[in-house]
């Protein structure tokens, strides 16, 4: 087995990831290094952000997360259930990201099948929401209530998404697949940069909620850093309840029951109807052919399938080489791509349970030809100049997390999961130790109005009981000509989600870049609003930017959040390759 470990800091190395045993205090503490017990779980100590093998490829965000998810592979369990250990064990040790108060898409693969299945488990918008909700009387957009608080919890759906995958398609017990993260919650493990960076932007609105603050801020009043220990208890407590009781513990039993309390004493509109009428709805995946691939990926409410798709078959039949890579020429090409897409997104997507979506016509090469003839050979284009196309007819961040699975039999898995902002609504459940999803601020609360990442969108995802939200998460399937699944990808990061996406596939497939080399290489982005290209750093040379430049594009260098995490097959060697982004914390595993 190959491994490619990149040398961790000091702070890694001995002590960012461990598992600890500490006294069942709920909230963090900090430990001297000579008190630590470090437990089982928590080793191996290092960060493998590439692995090889020839059983089973697996990325995610999360160390104690792809270590959960191996041990499940190695004790006898299936793609499905290693992935719904690592939902659950995500959930504890990103919980500035992701959780049971949130949701996600999952696309999967069966081999035994060969049937796509595609589960969406994002939150639903409460029964008692309407179009206006969050403007006064003079109409003005009053973005705090979508984004803090009681008001902008969406129905959660991670829960119910977890448990009916696993009934259908699971192997082992549902409490073992739990096990992992409930042991996660109740020992503790070490807070790391991003997470110590997200408590201390959120810590305004974290001190505002008894149950956040007595978890996450200390008693001095100030955030947690890096090194100090988090326990969840009542985490714990409620995963125990629900690795007991099923998914009805969360929507009707006593942790619905203190969810609901908490919501209606803090100006929530959810109810124990809302909880009890969720259901998770299977939808019909974008698929498409790219070169000798087919993409298939996630659908409405996401936009992210339709506009990889597009970006994709748009600059397809273009004779550059891998020597073309990163130039302005190809950056010119991407970006005009990705600009041309997110317009279309403003104006087309939405939830297809209450809008009509063209996609067909959005992913066709017809449409797709004639949006590529709008590109200029050597000029940026404003956004004033880039509309969406004629048919017939938010960023959510890092603190999204997303997860990529193959195993030899040909299953694969690629699934993105979310609060929506850090923290979510910033509301801790009282008695429970969930972070409350603030998923209401991905509707277009006012068309035109950006959103807490800076999306706009139109009335195509307006706000009404039960819809979806509009998100751009992507997680994606490539197959090869034979049907064989070759990749899973997908990323957290918002409208970033859709290019880091792409362009991770761009370079494996069209410049036949490594895995690894491919979710490395420089990431470039442009959303249509703002009339910006974003390009990370460091980038393309300085004589390519000066090009860019003299193009006209309104250039911002800096870093683009997105993580990639994915997973590939060399059909010629029959191994596997795992890939978790080293912009981040994530770790590969393989075997």
């Amino acid at each position: 087995m190959r491994q490619t470990i990149l040398k961790l800091s000091s702070y890694f190395a001995i002590s960012a990831f461990l598992l600890v045993g500490c006294s069942s205090t709920q909230k963090a503490t900090e430990t001297p290094q000579s008190s630590v017990i470090v437990s089982d779980f928590a080793k191996p100590h290092r960060q493998d952000f590439v692995m090889t093998g020839k059983k089973y490829a697996l990325a995610t965000q999360g160390i104690l997360t792809t270590k959960a998810a191996t041990d499940v592979l190695d004790k006898g369990g299936n793609l499905i259930d290693a992935f719904v250990a690592a939902s659950f064990c995500i959930s504890v040790e990103r919980p500035h990201s992701t959780g049971i108060g949130g949701g996600g898409f999952l696309v999967f693969h069966q081999a035994g099948s060969k049937k796509n299945v595609v589960i969406d488990f994002r939150e639903r918008a409460p029964m008692k929401s309407f179009r206006d909700i969050y403007l006064d009387k003079k109409g003005i957009y009053l973005s705090d209530l979508s984004k803090d608080g009681a008001l902008s919890v969406g129905v959660p759906g991670l829960v119910k998404g977890l448990w009916e995958i696993h009934k259908k398609y699971g192997k082992i017990k549902w409490a073992d697949v739990m096990a992992p993260s409930i042991k996660m919650a109740d020992e503790g493990f070490f807070v790391y940069p991003d997470l110590e960076k997200a408590l201390k932007d959120r810590q305004d609105v974290l001190a505002k909620f008894p149950d956040s603050k007595k978890i996450f801020i200390k008693e001095d009043g100030t955030t947690y850093k890096v090194g100090d220990v988090l326990v969840q208890s009542d985490l714990a407590n409620t995963l125990r309840a629900i690795a007991k009781n099923g998914e009805k513990e969360f929507y009707q039993g006593e942790t619905a029951k203190k969810m609901l309390s908490f919501l209606k004493k803090s100006g929530g509109i959810l109810t124990a109807s809302d909880l009890k009428k969720y259901k998770t709805i299977a939808r019909t995946p974008v698929e498409s052919k790219f070169m000798n691939y087919r993409i298939v990926s996630m659908p409405p409410p996401s936009s992210g399938g339709i506009h990889v798709v597009q970006f994709l078959k748009m600059l397809e039949k273009e004779n550059w080489t891998p020597m073309d890579m990163n130039t302005a020429k190809v950056i010119h090409y991407q970006a005009s791509a990705f600009q041309m897409a997110f317009a279309d997104r403003a104006q087309y997507l939405g939830d297809p349970d209450f809008v009509k979506v063209p996609i067909t016509q959005l992913i066709s090469d017809a449409y797709l030809n004639q949006r590529k003839k709008e590109i200029t050979l050597d000029k940026a284009r404003a956004t004033s100049e880039v509309r969406f196309g004629n048919v017939d007819q938010k960023y959510e961040s890092t603190e999204t997390t997303h997860m990529s699975f193959l195993d030899k039999e040909g299953n694969a898995i690629s699934s993105t999961q979310t609060i929506n902002g850090w923290m979510g609504s910033g509301a801790v459940a009282t008695g429970t130790g969930i972070v409350l999803n603030n998923e209401m601020d991905d509707f277009s609360s006012k068309p035109g109005a950006a959103n807490l990442y800076g999306a706009v969108g139109s009335d195509a995802n307006s706000i009404a009981p039960f819809k979806t939200p509009l998100s751009s998460m992507s997680p994606t399937i490539v197959f090869d000509e034979t049907g064989r699944p070759v990749m899973a990808v997908g990323a957290p990061g918002g409208t970033r989600i859709i290019s880091c996406t792409a362009l991770t596939i761009f370079n494996h497939l069209f410049f036949k870049q490594s895995l690894e080399s491919s979710v490395k290489n420089i990431r470039v982005h442009h959303q249509w609003q703002p009339d910006t290209l974003f390009i990370e750093q460091p980038g393309p040379a300085p004589k390519e930017l000066e090009k860019l430049k003299n193009m006209g594009y309104k250039i911002e260098l800096g870093g683009i959040p997105c993580r990639v995490m994915s997973a590939s097959l060399d059909t010629k060697n029959s191994e596997f390759t795992a890939v978790a982004d080293p912009r981040d914390i994530g770790t590969a595993s393989a075997k």
